[in-house]
């Protein structure tokens, strides 16, 4: 370096009035070389005050102090400086300490990503177990199988039914479109302390689709039935919706089959007073009875025959998109305040029933008869014919059935007891724990 120094000089001597430019470009040159390898020697693989602290965590015998140095190639010592003014020469014992460190430091970093990996996995597991450990507080699920439990021949047709348990008899039945494992949460607990069936009504869930007129009366006989052949005792009879009527209906029909009443948020019509003056003008008369004649014959050739293909096959059409997985989850979630039960079991529940290949047909025969034609049987003529323990175990947060329908019913059956929930239509679904709670201690002091 003094031999390039020395030319420079003798050029600047004898080289005109460019020497002093030529000297001036030459030492400008020279400092940013210096500078430029300074900054390389200093530029850190990665940023170290970002992933020391989380480093310390994995390797807390090394200082955070000597990890940000390591990581960023530096010191914070007196002999730290990579450049010494007078002979610019690499400190750190030469270029073999340089190399020596650089070592360091990829072993470092391949270490670190190494632990880091380590610390995911981990934590991966410690989640993974707290799920499991949630999991196991909560209520036992009836297993779902797709080719269903138990079966029981009803008057030449193939009847599901689950039975679990030991003890006094439980007999639960479904809503409409549901099945026995509507009551998932239900089964495994209350089998703790009684024998509990769960049985799917003719045209619902694993039962047969039976082509026959469906109707209450139907339901009635074989729910009772179900108890003097399978259950083969009185046994607490407990329905939720269109379930809550047919045991409603079983109650009053078949007293001595049955030891006591849950209906949770039921189905059904009260009482309705006739018009004013209905029925007077005319009554009686040759008029009306020319009316009357008139009406039957255009109802029964022309308006009937127009009004049943239109609504059948509407209805069949409203089935087709009733069955779609998204709308029945879709369904759900409006009825359920809380849809943390609304999930694929539920659905899958729903759902694998209407494959069959009577079910379209059975549907519109259900909804001909159950909702375009009213009912003789009224909520008022069966409480007034029943006369065993009532419990109504209400969801006040249904959208279709209110409290004010369990509070008639209260009126109508002062010795009912009641309990309200926070939930919508399907309270034992949807609150399962309550609702067990309130049914195990219901049934024990009926027995």
């Amino acid at each position: 370096m003094q031999r390039g120094v020395g030319a420079v000089a003798g050029i600047a001597e004898g080289g005109g009035g460019n020497c002093a430019i030529m000297m001036q470009n030459y030492h400008h040159r020279h400092r940013r070389r210096r500078r430029l390898h300074h900054q390389q020697q200093q530029a850190p693989l990665f940023s170290a005050s970002l992933y020391a602290p989380s480093l310390s965590l994995l390797s807390p015998s090394i200082p955070r102090r000597q990890l940000t140095t390591l990581l960023s190639g530096t010191s914070t010592s007196s002999s730290s400086k990579f450049f010494d003014n007078s002979s610019c020469r690499l400190q750190f014992g030469g270029p073999a300490a340089v190399a020596q460190l650089r070592k360091r430091r990829r072993q470092f970093v391949s270490e670190s990503i190494a632990a880091g990996a380590l610390l995911m996995c981990t934590a991966a597991a410690m989640a993974d177990t707290a799920v499991q450990e949630e999991s196991t507080i909560t209520l036992d699920r009836l297993p779902f199988k797709p080719d269903g439990y138990n079966f029981w021949t009803w008057r030449g047709h193939k009847v599901h039914y689950v039975v679990q348990g030991q003890g006094p008899p439980i007999v639960l039945i479904h809503g409409f479109g549901a099945s026995a494992f509507h009551w998932r949460y239900n089964i495994p607990e209350l089998a703790k302390t009684h024998t509990v069936y769960a049985m799917d009504l003719l045209g619902f869930g694993w039962s047969e689709k039976a082509l026959i007129e469906y109707d209450a009366l139907l339901w009635r006989d074989q729910v009772a039935d179900f108890v003097k052949e399978v259950v083969g005792k009185p046994a607490v009879l407990a329905g939720n919706s269109v379930g809550g009527f047919t045991v409603l209906t079983t109650a009053a029909g078949y007293p001595d089959l049955v030891s006591g009443l849950v209906l949770l948020n039921s189905s059904g019509q009260f009482d309705t007073p006739s018009s004013p003056g209905e029925g007077k003008i005319g009554e009686g008369s040759s008029q009306q009875e020319v009316i009357k004649t008139e009406e039957s014959v255009l109802n029964r050739f022309m308006l009937k025959p127009i009004k049943d293909f239109v609504q059948k096959y509407a209805i069949l059409f409203a089935f087709w998109q009733a069955k779609q997985p998204a709308r029945i989850k879709s369904v759900l979630q409006n009825v359920y305040k809380d849809q943390t039960n609304v999930d694929d079991y539920l659905v899958q529940s729903i759902v694998q029933p209407t494959q069959d290949a009577n079910a379209g047909e059975v549907y519109y025969r259900l909804m001909t008869q159950l909702v375009f034609k009213s009912s003789n049987l009224t909520i008022n003529q069966l409480l007034d014919q029943l006369s065993c323990p009532l419990l109504l175990l209400w969801g006040d947060l249904d959208p279709w059935m209110g409290p004010s329908k369990c509070e008639q019913m209260k009126k109508l059956y002062p010795q009912a007891e009641m309990v309200h929930l926070q939930a919508g239509h399907c309270p034992h679904d949807e609150a399962p724990a309550q609702v067990n709670t309130a049914l195990r201690s219901f049934a024990n002091s009926v027995y």
